[in-house]
């Protein structure tokens, strides 16, 4: 090591505290960012998710817990019974987040920290994952700026937020405030297989409630910064 002499330093981020401010804005770090993770799962969960889930970083000195496990349940069952006994908590109850997250999902390291990010004009934020499968399609399902409103897969723009109408459930973000508006129906997530007037109606838990939260206002889009894993355990590929 070289002689040298030190002057007086104030630190990187003194040196430009409005950069530091941004960024501190931008990562919402200094909000309440307590977040119940959630998960339905039919009992065994492979161990490549596994081990991306142990590698999600968490916000610093800040409530996190679970993944809460529903087990054994229909899918839509499961989700609308864990957030109901989310707010039948005494203390969870007023925390602000849900994180949803599914048994075949491998989110990055810094996913969750990059949806906090995405929360400003949202009130349910995604990373993108696809459909398994050589023909696997973007779960960011309709254009809000097209009519008539529809779920079709909008093709994603790399490394932007873009707005939907509607989301998959397998790494998302979830304002707790949305499931205490009473005009929002119950259950929240139910799958639907049922003839109507006109043919058919079919909807997975997911878009049932994207069509019902929508009616009350929210809004919805998909973090294609944050890349999910699809994993397929009996083929071992990750789409």
């Amino acid at each position: 090591m070289e002689p040298k002499v030190y002057m007086p330093d104030v630190g990187v981020h003194n040196r430009d505290i409005d950069l530091a401010v941004e960024r501190l804005e931008r990562s919402k770090t200094y909000r309440d960012l307590s977040t119940i993770i959630i998960c339905p799962t039919r009992g065994l969960i492979p161990s490549r998710v596994v081990q991306s889930w142990m590698g999600l970083m968490r916000p610093m000195n800040q409530k996190v817990i679970g993944p809460l496990f529903a087990v054994g349940m229909e899918v839509g069952a499961a989700y609308t019974s864990l957030v109901e006994m989310i707010l039948n908590h005494p203390d969870l109850c007023n925390w602000k987040y849900i994180l949803t997250i599914e048994e075949d999902n491998m989110p990055p390291a810094d996913g969750l920290l990059k949806l906090y990010e995405s929360m400003n004009r949202y009130d349910v934020v995604q990373g993108i994952y696809w459909t398994k499968g050589e023909g696997g399609q973007p779960m960011i399902y309709g254009n809000p700026k097209e009519f008539p409103k529809n779920f079709i897969p909008q093709k994603p723009l790399p490394d932007t937020l873009m707005e939907c109408n509607g989301l998959g459930m397998g790494f998302n973000l979830f304002r707790l405030d949305i499931f205490k508006n009473k005009e929002l129906p119950k259950p929240w997530f139910k799958t639907i297989q049922e003839v109507v007037t006109g043919g058919a109606k079919a909807y997975t838990q997911d878009l049932y409630f994207y069509e019902n939260a929508a009616k009350c206002g929210y809004r919805f889009a998909c973090d294609t910064r944050i890349k999910v894993g699809h994993y397929d355990i009996n083929s071992d590929i990750v789409w």
